[in-house]
């Protein structure tokens, strides 16, 4: 049955928690607890995504109900900015639950995959034969990120500015093609009284986005793996440019007043309410744009588009940044036959459930046609069916650390508090 209510995910997605270190986890592998233990199918979540475990309730009573009885389904729940932290103490103590969520930054994902603790899901559901049942885009990005197939595609999101139509339209603004586009048209809009972008300075990582965006639309879509690989250097002046351009929306005042408190409840808000014009986000969004009671400004008037090219760039805007969300992993140390049971009844049936119950675009296949898929929705799935090339994100390849930093300092580098140059340096200092 479709439930009514949707939920918006909110997530300060991928902001890293210091803690155990990476040696104690490595000296930690294969000590990750067995399946069941408890006589339960437990899952470790951080507690924005409420998506997720209701998705897992319904199919415990409807598809998965047989391993539901032989398993029931036990949810544990963890605020996001402490997932890291308790990630690495269970790990730490060989303690971790047979579902977990993945660490906000992949590096640590990888290491507890180097130690043993995380299932190698080419292997499990090839031999469980429904490896079929994932999207290969969607594992391509995942093994982009974790360097293997270490997590499953509850989400599989592309990214961009989402827009109010009714306000460009008043404004005479077309769809910007440019970011000389788009910083004209804010300036058209803040002329007007409108402010131009909504953002959450307390998470950051919208701020980011924006920077990686003109970096893969200036420099190409593999110029942050160069970072990464050691051939580039944030501080490079090509990469610093990048960050001066979205300060100077910053210092215009285009992400409006006191950006670096506003929470990602609040921005969300200042879009859905018709107080912002444009907002960066992922398809997860669609949630909250989907919902009459939270979207106040109409589906009928909400646009998307890719980040705008950079004249002259190696990249362009066909290039839609795309991420798996905040995903959920298995413990390697917890398989056996009523957990790979588990495991294959929700790679065959998540896709259509999560599709028809939260307006949720994941990176499973449909098992089943879902009616009614909202006109936003559709646009996305269009739009992911036409992509061939994603980038990630400014922290995907980045250290828990420079992680930390980059999405600590996003708010000062757009209110003026430190220099393009600042910002980039100290995230490049992290790096090592």
């Amino acid at each position: 049955m479709k439930r009514n209510t949707v939920q918006l995910w909110r997530r300060g997605a991928l902001t890293a928690v210091a803690g155990v270190s990476a040696l104690a986890l490595t000296a930690c592998g294969g000590g990750g607890g067995t399946a069941g233990a408890d006589g339960n199918l437990s899952l470790f979540v951080n507690v924005e995504n409420t998506e997720v475990p209701a998705v897992l309730e319904t199919l415990s009573g409807d598809a998965c109900a047989a391993n539901a009885e032989a398993l029931p389904l036990d949810v544990e729940t963890v605020p996001q900015s402490n997932l890291d932290q308790q990630l690495q103490l269970k790990a730490g103590q060989g303690d971790l639950p047979v579902l977990f969520s993945a660490g906000n930054a992949p590096a640590l994902t990888k290491t507890l995959a180097e130690a043993g603790n995380v299932a190698d899901f080419e292997e499990v559901l090839t031999d469980l034969d429904v490896i079929d049942n994932i999207q290969p885009a969607a594992i391509s990005t995942i093994e982009n990120l974790y360097g293997g197939f270490h997590v499953l595609p509850f989400e599989y999101n592309v990214e961009g500015i989402w827009y109010n139509k009714a306000i460009f339209a008043e404004q005479g603004i077309e769809e910007p093609q440019t970011f000389d586009d788009l910083a004209e048209a804010a300036d058209t809009l803040a002329a007007a009284g409108v402010q131009p972008f909504s953002a959450s300075g307390e998470q950051g990582w919208p701020i980011t986005r924006l920077i990686s965006s003109y970096i893969f639309r200036d420099l190409g879509p593999d110029a942050l793996q160069k970072v990464a690989d050691g051939e580039a250097e944030l501080t490079d002046p090509e990469y610093v440019a990048a960050a001066q351009a979205i300060a100077d929306l910053g210092t215009k005042g285009y992400f409006g007043q006191g950006v670096g408190s506003i929470d990602m409840a609040t921005s969300e808000n200042q879009f859905l309410n018709g107080s912002a014009a444009m907002f960066y986000m992922g398809s997860w969004f669609l949630s909250g744009l989907n919902d009459p009671e939270m979207n106040q400004i109409g589906i009928e008037n909400v646009g998307f588009m890719p980040f705008p090219g950079v004249e002259g760039g190696a990249g362009d805007r066909s290039q839609l940044a795309a991420n798996v969300g905040l995903p959920i992993t298995m413990n390697a140390n917890a398989l056996d036959e009523d957990t790979e049971g588990w495991l294959s009844c929700i790679v065959e049936n998540y896709g259509s459930t999560a599709l028809d119950q939260e307006n949720r675009v994941s990176g499973f296949a449909l098992n089943e046609d879902v009616a009614d898929v909202p006109e936003l929705t559709q646009l996305i799935q269009q739009q992911v069916a036409e992509t061939e090339t994603t980038v990630l994100w400014f922290e995907a390849l980045f250290s828990a650390e420079a992680t930390t930093t980059s999405q600590r300092n996003a708010a000062p580098l757009v209110t003026g508090s430190i220099t393009p140059e600042d910002f980039m340096s100290m995230v490049q200092a992290d790096l090592g």
